[in-house]
């Protein structure tokens, strides 16, 4: 009797639809399974190949089994969406040698990154709370030069406002006090686990890396060994241009901004901090590679190549295990 060699799942919250074949190919399992039914199924068989999509949950699933990209997956899919044939799609896919496969993270590492995904989501709160005080105040002709730095000095004006409209408002301020001491406390448990990494330090010893980025790239990038240069790993946080090329001819468009979208966000603001410090200190036109780059580009194009450059010396250090060594002109 054959046994299954490779097993596709496609993830949901409670149901789990399962396709499964042979060494040859043959389906021999195509049917659902419940939550608490997985495990029971793969607990009675032979280890086997599984492949899952990396979506939400599949790092907890991943330590038990094993998880892939869903957008390579599509490729598979023959027509129709149904759970059943992502399932087939994915049980073909991942038999596919040229396949990627996504790293499974630990239990420490999804940790942190609960930290920092938390921490982006109150300060975004904290910025639409503010943008309310800004907005209802400014209807009685209070306003704040711009920053949310700023916005706590509108609650010295409170008393400006009619008696109906302070109530709510007071809310809003006090809701705002409350987020910026979650956003404190969040900051705080992340420099804990920045000052127990020695890879997290490492790669703040690179110019515009500071503790958040080392700390939620040393959480999320897998082994460097999976990328065969630093461009690769360069294209896999979208720092890398589309390409357009047909009939023999190369076009290069934007970038692909693929990937990690906070990670490409922190590594774009800590250009945009090099490039505002490079102005200050008011270096002589053209003495390197920046200063003549912001002569000859606008400021964001060239804080996009200065992250890309970033990611290939967050690839080096890795991959090298030593910290940052800055060149010598």
């Amino acid at each position: 009797m054959s046994e299954l060699a490779t097993v596709g799942i496609d993830l949901a919250k409670s149901v789990f639809q399962i396709h499964g074949v042979d060494e040859n190919g043959r389906v021999l399992v195509r049917r659902q399974l419940r939550r608490s039914q997985l495990l029971a199924f793969f607990q009675k068989r032979p280890r086997c190949l599984i492949g899952m999509e990396a979506c939400a949950g599949s790092h907890d699933w991943g330590r038990r089994l094993q998880e892939m990209p869903p957008s390579y997956v599509k490729p598979y899919v023959k027509r129709g969406k149904t759970d059943a044939a992502d399932a087939a799609a994915i049980c073909e896919a991942v038999t596919r040698p040229s396949m990627r496969f996504v790293a499974i993270k630990s239990e420490a590492c999804s940790s942190l990154l609960v930290l920092h995904r938390t921490r982006d989501f109150l300060i975004r709160q904290r910025t639409q709370i503010g943008n309310a005080i800004r907005a209802h105040m400014t209807e009685f002709g209070i306003i704040a030069a711009k920053g949310a730095q700023n916005v706590d000095q509108l609650q010295e004006q409170l008393d400006q406002l009619p008696e109906v409209a302070r109530m709510p408002v007071s809310l809003l301020f006090d809701q705002l006090a409350e987020t910026n001491k979650r956003i404190e406390r969040l900051s705080d448990e992340i420099e804990e686990t920045y000052e127990q990494s020695e890879t997290s330090q490492r790669l703040a010893t690179i110019p515009g890396v500071g503790m958040l980025s080392a700390t939620i790239i040393a959480a999320t990038t897998p082994d460097v060994d999976n990328f065969d240069c630093a461009r690769d790993y360069a294209a896999w946080l979208g720092f890398t241009p589309k390409p357009h090329s047909t009939g023999g001819k190369q076009r290069m468009g934007r970038i692909s901004k693929m990937g990690n979208r906070y990670i490409r966000r922190l590594l774009y603001l800590g250009a945009m901090a090099q490039i505002m410090l490079r102005r200050r200190l008011k270096r002589a036109p053209g003495s390197d590679w920046l200063s003549s780059m912001l002569m000859r580009k606008k400021t964001k194009v060239v804080a996009i190549a200065l992250a890309h450059r970033m990611a290939r010396t967050i690839f080096a250090v890795l991959r090298g295990g030593s910290r940052y060594e800055p060149q010598v002109a």
